[in-house]
């Protein structure tokens, strides 16, 4: 039997085949949770549930954000070329 390695996100427990994606997994989740504490202390009345929804959203959309703010307000609007930061997750598997 081989042996497969893995590395697990601290933060979600996703798993990936390598560990240069589960620290960039781990990074974007990071930065949501910032920006979700962010919303939260300055928008009274903000739920926790929405808050790390929008914190999510903009974490994984950070470069077309960037680039709206250095005056390319149409990057919001494009669509997300790279998905890669969710298409490397393997669900934790409790089981095993």
């Amino acid at each position: 039997m081989g042996v497969i390695a893995v590395w697990k996100c601290d933060r979600d427990g996703a798993m990936f085949s390598n560990k240069k994606d589960a620290e960039e997994h781990d990074k974007m989740l990071e930065l949501a949770a910032n920006i979700s504490s962010l919303l939260e202390e300055h928008i009274t009345g903000l739920s926790e549930t929405h808050s790390e929804e929008i914190g999510l959203l903009l974490a994984r959309r950070r470069e077309s954000l960037a680039k709206a703010c250095k005056g390319k307000p149409e990057a919001l609007m494009e669509e997300a070329v790279d998905n890669s930061s969710t298409d490397n997750v393997t669900p934790l598997n409790a089981s095993a």
